[in-house]
């Protein structure tokens, strides 16, 4: 819906638009569920584009990008779980795949920019900044602008978000009365190359058994064990479900810590954390600081984005320290710095600190 609202758009201001689809699903298979896996999502997703843009008169190219995606964006995500982290997959995607090599294929077939419906803003150079500056889409409940924060100046110049300017009702409105609505393919909030939404069920089906059934202790605070799990995979910091603990209070998953195999949990108030340490930062509006400056540090995307203080301790690498302790700091999740409307940078949460 987005995408194609996005190109009806840019044809109505004259530009001359082409679609270009991602193939991305190498290998898959339908769930313990019944319900329809990866490739099947993919191929009904792709079929419907097709038609969609031949119905509004706009050619399609579809991209066979399943060995790229497979190594720079599935690999990744599968060896993140397996170390204890949480990652973001659509942080990876969008740098590299999205504006990276799929910009390259919309250039070599003519392409100026490359336009897509994310919900973000794009503000060019002026008298205030010399760069282009990452901001908010104007719908606060839809903006990616947190997934977007790994793009690079170059990639920016060439982007355009139609819909930054738009809300989600607004596009679904316009759905409605073009009389699009029920031919497009469902939306989902779930991972694209997981649809069913189970990325347990992804991860036995990618990863072989032995690095699957790693068994190991789930410890308290003091190190007393107070049970026992098949693997770091299926957990994450926050979670309270699933543990297996019986108590009169509830635990939650406070660490994981891969070198011994231990689930570390604890009570809710152990979820609390004033600073953390974030690596792999990229500065996308703003050159990398050379000393600290004040920002909001939104550590989810559904986060309210918190007032910390950010130290660079290299040109990578800097700590946060909250105004407020934040709730469940995820390390391998996305940390992105906000001044007002503008996205300063981010990176990758890598330690809880304190």
């Amino acid at each position: 819906m987005d995408s194609l609202r996005t190109a009806i758009l840019l044809k109505e201001s004259g530009a001359d638009v082409f679609g270009i689809h991602m193939r991305l699903v190498a290998s898959s298979r339908a769930g313990d569920d019944g319900g329809a896996s990866s490739v099947e999502t993919d191929q009904y997703r792709e079929e419907a584009i097709r038609d969609l843009c031949s119905r509004m008169e706009i050619s399609l190219f579809v991209i066979d990008m399943r060995e790229r995606f497979e190594a720079s964006v599935i690999q990744p995500f599968l060896r993140s779980y397996l170390d204890g982290l949480t990652p973001n997959p659509c942080v990876v995607c969008n740098p590299t795949i999205k504006f990276g090599h799929l910009m390259e294929e919309a250039r070599r077939r003519g392409a100026d920019r490359l336009a897509t419906g994310h919900y973000a803003r794009i503000l060019p150079p002026d008298s205030e900044s010399k760069r282009f500056r990452l901001c908010r889409g104007l719908d606060p409940v839809k903006d990616q602008s947190y997934f977007l924060y790994g793009m690079t100046q170059q990639q920016l110049a060439s982007t355009v978000f139609p819909l930054g300017a738009s809300t989600k009702q607004q596009v679904m409105r316009w759905a409605e009365q073009a009389g699009l609505a029920h031919s497009l393919p469902r939306e989902s909030q779930e991972i694209c190359f997981i649809p069913s939404g189970s990325y347990h069920e992804f991860l036995k089906e990618r990863v072989p058994s032995s690095a699957m059934e790693c068994v190991g202790p789930i410890c308290d605070l003091q190190g007393n064990c107070l049970g026992e799990h098949k693997g770091i995979y299926a957990y994450t910091v926050g979670q309270r479900r699933g543990l297996g603990i019986a108590s009169t209070a509830p635990y939650y998953v406070v660490a994981l810590e891969p070198a011994t195999r231990t689930v570390r949990v604890g009570r809710s108030d152990d979820l609390l954390c004033r600073e953390c340490t974030v690596s792999n930062v990229n500065w996308v509006s703003i050159p990398a600081p050379g000393a600290p400056l004040r920002a909001e540090v939104r550590i989810r995307h559904q986060h309210i984005p918190a007032p910390a203080l950010l130290t660079p301790t290299d040109n990578s690498t800097l700590i946060v320290r909250f105004e407020n302790p934040q709730r469940a700091v995820t390390p391998g999740q996305a940390a992105v710095f906000y001044q007002g409307d503008v996205v300063l940078g981010g990176g990758t949460l890598s330690r809880r600190n304190v």
